[in-house]
């Protein structure tokens, strides 16, 4: 039997133990590893000592792991991106390939177990490891993550020619931030974050991060709602850059030890591009994240996200209504305040006073009466509502109901005439129900007042330059809590509802869909995800979509309210009345061959 390496003890240790090193080698490596900071293997390796194939070969047989030869592996760049730099370098472990489900990575330390969990969690895939020597493996991590400085080249290289790109500043100008702007103008570090913030807007990205770190500084777009890595600047410039966006947000340059919100304009060419500015002390240097608020992207067609006929339908009945309540619920980054703008934009005419009070206010949209919130001085939601009442409003918008203040006077608005349109941060819609009940409003104001409650999420789309066809094996079907046997009808599906399935789907899924019925079992469906490829960054995925739970107020869902029954009970109502859940809508879109399974489970509960 092939000796074993125990979990927690030191591969040299075996080494010497097993006979393969002598203890004057062993003190020899030992000595190495202290002074280079290096592990007492690699110093093996580095002395000439024990040649590092035969030293991997020894591994692999203590460890029962299969061992690679990384000389003779080309390295794919877009798998290299599923794993963070720093936690490559830290823990020595490199991504090779992805098949299914699985993502085969080098290590270089069969006993630290605890990293392929950690990377089984970072990745959301099940963790192949195969062994690899620790020099080798050193060498490639650094070369193939080492793209920081290139990163940044390649981008200043980019933006070198552009000279209309300017800060416009608010007409309340503060004299000595201006005089501070000016004085690091021809500064270096000018030159990068207008690079930064260009490229951002022309990615697509929707935030920026500025990380500061102990060793690094590390520059993030949240692009379609996951973080990518862009470039790490040289450290030196850290101040410089943190001063520079305070500057350009005429935020206070000598506070470091509080956040503080501000606002960029940046004027690029003849597009005029909003930045909401955060900063947040940490423990080595002031995180920096900025919101691209980008009017030219801002898309008011529901159809475009995706929404089923039926839900937009309801939807557009609910805001056609004089008076009454339409809530909008869901997560931070969900497209709550983009559903609510798009549904404003539908009843927008000469004819309606429209107000609406929000935290922050994200765009400026034309002939609607915006007020910004300001807790500070006082102006909350619940001020701002106060006195809306007195202007003579037929539409109100309320960024947000978090108190029962709030809660009452928007629904003292809607039972007196007035159309109001909020948002609440809860899980599902039937949920909101009960949710505004426990902050303890009354369940005939409630019941009465209700027009509509809608719940979204945002998914990722499937690439469609390489979306292909493919059969999801039991576990993947698991964590939806189906077998291939199972039929649509136990899914809750009617047959009305899965002719909506029928509209806006992807071209390659419309002849599965044709005779779609609560009898189709899902093992005769089709699957779809994106293969990887150069559009979609070798991701798969490729823009977003919306998931939509709309709940139409009937006369059950209002006498359920008003027998104030628990959330489980108002939705069981509201599915057999017709409302598609987050995840039946969610499995649509899969049948459509828009979004993949995955998604759906990690957004929608069942």
């Amino acid at each position: 039997m092939a000796p074993v390496v125990a979990p927690r003890e030191k591969v040299a240790d075996a080494l010497l133990r097993d006979g393969v090193i002598t203890k004057e080698q062993f003190e020899r490596s030992r000595q190495e590893s202290k002074q280079s900071s290096c592990t007492q293997t690699y110093a093996l390796v580095k002395l000439g000592i024990v040649p590092e194939v035969e030293l991997t070969k020894y591994l692999a047989r203590s460890s029962r792991m299969p061992a690679v030869d990384l000389s003779k592996f080309e390295v794919d760049p877009r798998i290299i991106k599923l794993i963070p730099a720093e936690l490559a370098t830290k823990h020595l472990v490199l991504p090779l390939k992805r098949e299914g489900r699985t993502l085969t990575v080098a290590v270089a330390d069969p006993t630290n177990l605890g990293i392929l969990e950690d990377l089984k969690f970072i990745t959301r895939y099940d963790i192949f490891p195969v062994l690899a020597g620790e020099y080798t493996l050193r060498n490639v991590i650094d070369k193939q993550y080492d793209q920081g400085d290139e990163g940044m080249k390649n981008l200043l290289d980019e933006v070198s020619g552009l000279d209309d790109i300017e800060v416009v500043e608010d007409k309340e100008e503060d004299v000595s931030a201006a005089a501070l702007a000016a004085a690091v103008d021809d500064a270096p570090v000018v030159k990068l974050i207008n690079a930064i913030l260009t490229d951002a807007v022309k990615r697509g990205a929707s935030d920026i991060h500025f990380e500061c770190f102990e060793h690094e500084l590390r520059v993030r777009y949240r692009i379609d709602g996951a973080l990518q890595e862009v470039m790490k600047p040289p450290l030196k410039l850290k101040a410089a850059l943190i001063s520079r966006f305070k500057i350009m947000a005429q935020l206070n340059i000598a506070e470091r030890r509080v956040p503080q919100d501000g606002r960029i304009k940046l004027k690029i060419g003849n597009k005029v591009i909003d930045y909401r500015v955060s900063t947040l002390p940490t423990l080595f240097g002031e995180k920096v994240v900025l919101r691209i608020l980008d009017k030219g992207n801002l898309t008011l067609d529901l159809e475009k996200f995706g929404i089923e006929p039926s839900a937009e339908k309801a939807l557009m009945e609910a805001i056609m209504n004089p008076y009454g309540m339409v809530l909008v619920t869901g997560p931070t980054g969900s497209g709550k305040t983009t559903t609510l703008y798009s549904a404003l934009s539908k009843i927008n005419n000469i004819d309606v006073n429209i107000m609406t009070s929000e935290d922050p206010v994200e765009y400026n949209l034309f002939g609607i009466n915006q007020v910004q919130v300001r807790n500070e001085i006082g102006m909350t939601f619940a001020a701002a509502l106060k006195a809306f009442l007195r202007q003579d409003p037929n539409i109100i918008m309320v960024g947000e109901i978090r108190d029962l203040e709030t809660g009452g006077i928007a629904i003292k608005a809607a039972l007196t005439g007035h159309l109001v349109l909020s948002t609440l941060h809860t899980n599902s819609a039937p949920e909101t129900v009960t949710r505004l009940m426990d902050m303890g409003l009354e369940p005939f104001n409630v019941a009465s007042a209700l027009n509509l409650v809608l719940a979204q999420r945002l998914v990722r789309r499937i690439c469609p330059k390489c979306r292909r066809k493919y059969t999801p094996d039991d576990i993947e079907l698991g964590g939806a809590k189906v077998t291939p046997d199972t039929r649509l009808g136990e899914l809750r599906f009617t047959d009305s509802a899965l002719q909506d399935a029928k509209s806006r789907a992807m071209p390659d899924a419309l002849p599965h869909l044709e005779h779609l019925s609560v009898d189709t079992r899902i093992g005769d469906l089709p699957f779809f995800k994106g293969r990887g490829c150069d559009d979609c960054a070798g991701t798969g995925l490729k823009g977003r979509q919306g998931l939509y739970e709309v709940m139409a107020m009937t006369p059950e869902l209002r006498r359920c309210i008003l027998m104030n029954v628990g959330a489980q009970e108002i939705k069981d109502a509201a599915i057999s009345e017709g409302m598609l859940t987050l995840r039946m809508d969610g499995w649509l879109k899969v049948l459509k061959g828009v979004t993949t399974l995955e998604q759906v489970i990690r957004e929608t509960a069942a």
